[in-house]
C-alpha cells in the first residue's frame, strides 16, 4: 500500500488533482474539544512527563471529491507539520524520543493502544486526529483492510524510533528537551494543543 500511496502523493502534488485548495481546507476542519490522555512511564515506554496525548474526534471532513490523504497532508503542512507519510501504524509498541507526531486517519479504522502495556486502547476512524507528544507509545492492535493513516512532524526535532529497554534511559533526557510545536497541526497558531501543552516554566 505504501508504494502505491507514494506514487499517488507525487502525482497529486504535480497535478493538483484531488488535492484541496486553501479555500477548501477552511471548510473541512470542524471545531472540536480535545480529549486528553496522560500515561505514566512504565519502565519500557516513557511517555511524556508533562503533556498528554490529544485526540480530536471527527475533526476533518473527508469529501469523496478529494483524496483524504491529500486533505490531511495539506492541512498539516499549512500548520507547519511536514515530512508526511502515508501508511498504517506499526503493530509493535514504539515511540519517538526527539519529536512529536500527528496521525490523521484518512480511511478505514483501527484499534490502537497508546501509552504502552498499561496505557489506553482507543478506536480511531476516518476524520480523527491524534497528536502524540514525544515519548508516547503507540501500537496498532487491529485495523480494517482499507486503513490509511497520514503522519507528520513539527519542524523542530529529529525523527527516531525507540522500542527496546535499552532506549529508555537515553530517551528520558531527549523527551525533556523536545520543545513545544509552534502550531496545532489541525487548528494552527490558536489551536487547543498550545493551551493543553503548556511551556515548561
Amino acid at each position: 500500500m505504501s508504494l502505491l500511496e507514494d506514487v499517488k502523493k507525487i502525482a497529486e502534488k504535480a497535478t493538483g488533482w484531488r488535492r484541496p485548495s486553501k479555500d477548501d481546507l477552511a471548510g473541512l476542519v470542524r471545531p472540536r474539544t480535545p480529549s486528553r490522555f496522560r500515561f505514566k512511564d512504565d519502565g519500557h515506554i516513557p511517555n511524556h512527563p508533562s503533556w498528554p496525548l490529544v485526540l480530536y474526534r471527527s475533526a476533518v471532513r473527508l469529501p469523496a471529491s478529494l483524496d483524504p490523504a491529500a486533505v490531511f497532508e495539506s492541512l498539516f503542512e499549512r500548520n507547519g507539520w511536514g515530512d508526511s507519510w502515508r501508511n498504517g501504524i506499526y503493530d509493535y509498541a514504539h515511540y519517538h524520543s526527539q519529536i512529536h507526531e500527528v496521525l490523521g486517519i484518512a480511511r478505514g479504522n483501527a484499534t490502537v493502544r497508546f501509552g504502552g502495556a498499561h496505557g489506553r486502547t482507543l478506536a480511531l476512524k476516518a476524520g480523527d486526529v491524534a497528536v502524540l507528544p514525544a515519548g508516547t507509545g503507540h501500537q496498532c492492535l487491529a485495523a480494517s483492510n482499507d486503513l490509511l493513516v497520514v503522519g507528520a512532524y513539527p519542524a523542530l526535532g529529529a525523527y527516531d524510533e525507540c522500542n527496546s529497554a535499552d532506549d529508555h534511559k537515553r530517551a528520558l533526557s531527549r523527551i525533556a528537551k523536545t520543545g513545544r510545536p509552534r502550531k496545532d497541526p489541525v487548528y494552527g497558531k490558536d489551536g487547543p494543543l498550545l493551551q493543553v501543552w503548556q511551556r515548561k516554566r
